[in-house]
């Protein structure tokens, strides 16, 4: 089976190439550009079309069209591909299908039993390093919680003033809500909302506050 894949590849007729910009403002001069002189002929192109959106023409002809043996080109992986996971299940239909996939910038090319592996351990470390980077911005952000850093949008009230809010809000003091809401200006609503915060935070130690 491998010997006649390679045969198929080895003497295919076509090579098509893909290029894509996300917006209307960018050019497609340098993809096309690279392409051409990589030989492709026909050439697809998406332009103002992000990589993550639901439909994309101009990849999914280039897609459709493919034949056992045809070569695939893009200049650039993230001009074709959403993630690690589509990278690699169009990837595999391609192998099902006999057609290579090659990328100009980043010397992959798939006809080759080397480049498709160092397309898989490349992009492996690609995923790798974006769920690194998201561990430790969590790990960060946790951390600064605990040194008490406000993350997000900075609260209304401070937590001295909750407690007085929670205080007003006694019977004994004879306002209303909207009352005290007024005198911190803001809402009704904002005031509970606080509460209710700060009461999980400090596990119920605001009902007890002096």
């Amino acid at each position: 089976m491998d010997k006649e894949r390679n045969h198929i590849l080895e003497n295919s007729g076509r090579i098509i190439g893909y290029a894509r910009v996300s917006t209307d403002d960018q050019h497609l001069d340098l993809q096309l550009n690279a392409l051409t002189l990589a030989g492709c002929d026909p050439i697809f192109e998406d332009r103002g079309v992000s990589a993550t959106a639901k439909r994309r023409p101009g990849f999914e002809r280039a897609l459709s069209g493919l034949q056992a043996g045809d070569v695939f080109v893009v200049w650039k992986m993230d001009r074709a591909f959403r993630s690690l996971k589509n990278a690699l299940d169009i990837l595999e239909e391609f192998e099902n299908r006999a057609v290579a996939f090659r990328c100009l910038t980043e010397n992959i090319d798939t006809s080759t039993a080397m480049g498709k592996c160092m397309y898989q351990i490349r992009h492996a470390f690609y995923e790798l390093e974006r769920n690194l980077i998201r561990e430790r911005t969590k790990a960060g952000m946790e951390a600064a919680r605990k040194r008490g850093v406000q993350i997000g949008r900075p609260r209304k009230l401070s937590s001295r003033q909750v407690i007085h809010a929670q205080n007003l809000l006694q019977p004994q003091s004879g306002k209303t809500p909207a009352q005290i809401a007024g005198e911190f200006g803001v809402s009704p609503r904002t005031i509970y909302r606080a509460l209710s915060q700060y009461a999980d935070t400090n596990e119920g130690m605001l009902l007890n506050a002096e």
